[in-house]
């Protein structure tokens, strides 16, 4: 592993080249407010991050990257249009794979910009892709955009394309729910019972727990009106597991998306928005011909990413994590604007990974 004063510089240098393109230094607290990593994300953020506790300030987290604070700041503060750009630590807990660094230096680089999204999308992934010129990495790229367009236009009831939503990110959880609301899997004995039921069950036994029986008779009926929607049409599922397989070079995963647009035709305002985009990277010199696309790529990444995503790779080491990651998260500037949006896009660069391969080129 490179020593920690080389992965300091190279931080020092990659940061430089972020502000001679603009950028204004930020450098947010290492520890972050618990409650809006947990508003945004549940629980679940808890598996995935350091957490503290403070007398005053309440639960507290170490920083699991740099986004939300960023973004907090902008959305309190900032002008329009902005650029920012941060090195230092961030902390993730590692209990699935002990061999990677649990904390470890980032350096990123954020655009705020409302007129010209696609031109950002390409600026901050040609910039990073500068950086990282001359290692043996992949770019892999996605739009996480095009799936939530696919969901929303599904003729089904509102409550299952906001559950569909809501485990977008979670791939196991999502292909559950497709099979569950396309009838492919059998309703577990245990809700066929509660589903023969008839009327309010609460009131004929103690009332355990944190619900309240309002809430439990809410649930039921819920769980009733699911039972007796119409399963998903096969058309547009087929087309909807086709989409989430394509995985090809931008032009040829385009017109298979086209293709599959015929039954899905939600997509259609997502896939014109990435042939704007596709034209900004040409511009920016990208090599639009050899650039992967991935319609399912970003699914597990953190949550606030709504559009572009993309990620370079170093193919000999499938082992590494991303040696640099980034994408857009419109809906995170409108969750943490308090009535104020702005189209957002950013990615971070792993020095300590840079150095690595460098290292092994040698």
């Amino acid at each position: 592993m490179p020593d920690r004063s080389s992965t300091l510089a190279l931080a020092a240098r990659l940061r430089m080249t972020f502000e001679a393109a603009g950028a204004q230094v930020v450098d947010p607290p290492l520890l972050q407010p618990a409650g809006t990593l947990l508003d945004l994300y549940g629980e679940d953020i808890r598996a995935r991050a350091y957490v503290t506790s403070d007398a005053v300030r309440g639960e507290q987290m170490l920083r699991p990257d740099f986004t939300l604070p960023v973004v907090q700041m902008h959305m309190r503060e900032g002008a329009e249009p902005a650029r920012y750009t941060y090195s230092g630590e961030v902390f993730r807990r590692q209990e699935q794979d002990p061999d990677r660094a649990s904390e470890y230096l980032q350096v990123g680089y954020e655009v705020f910009e409302r007129d010209d999204p696609a031109g950002a999308d390409a600026e901050v992934f040609a910039l990073i892709a500068l950086q990282l010129r001359g290692l043996p990495l992949r770019a892999a790229t996605g739009d996480i955009g095009i799936l939530m367009a696919a969901v929303q236009g599904l003729e089904t009831t509102e409550v299952r394309k906001a559950a569909l939503m809501r485990h977008i990110w979670r791939p196991r959880r999502f292909r559950a729910l497709l099979d569950r609301y396309a009838g492919r899997s059998p309703v577990p004995e245990a809700r066929l019972k509660l589903l023969s039921s008839e009327g309010v069950l609460t009131g004929s036994a103690p009332a355990l727990g944190k619900r309240s029986e309002a809430e439990v008779d809410a649930r039921i009926e819920l769980l009733r009106a699911d039972a007796a929607a119409p399963p998903l049409a096969e058309n547009e599922l087929l087309a909807l597991e086709a989409l989430m397989a394509v995985r090809e070079t931008v032009p040829f995963a385009l017109e298979q998306m086209r293709d599959i647009a015929v039954d899905l035709p939600a997509i259609t305002p997502a896939l014109d928005r990435l042939d704007t985009r596709v034209a900004a990277l040409k511009a920016r010199g990208i090599d639009i011909d050899s650039l992967d696309f991935e319609a399912s790529y970003g699914r597990t990444s953190m949550e606030y990413y709504d559009g572009f995503v993309f990620g370079f790779y170093a193919a000999a080491r499938p082992d590494l994590p991303p040696i640099a990651s980034g994408g857009r998260y419109d809906a995170l500037t409108r969750q943490l604007g308090q009535g104020s949006d702005i189209p957002a896009v950013g990615g971070v660069l792993r020095p300590d990974l840079m150095l690595m391969l460098e290292e092994g080129q040698s």
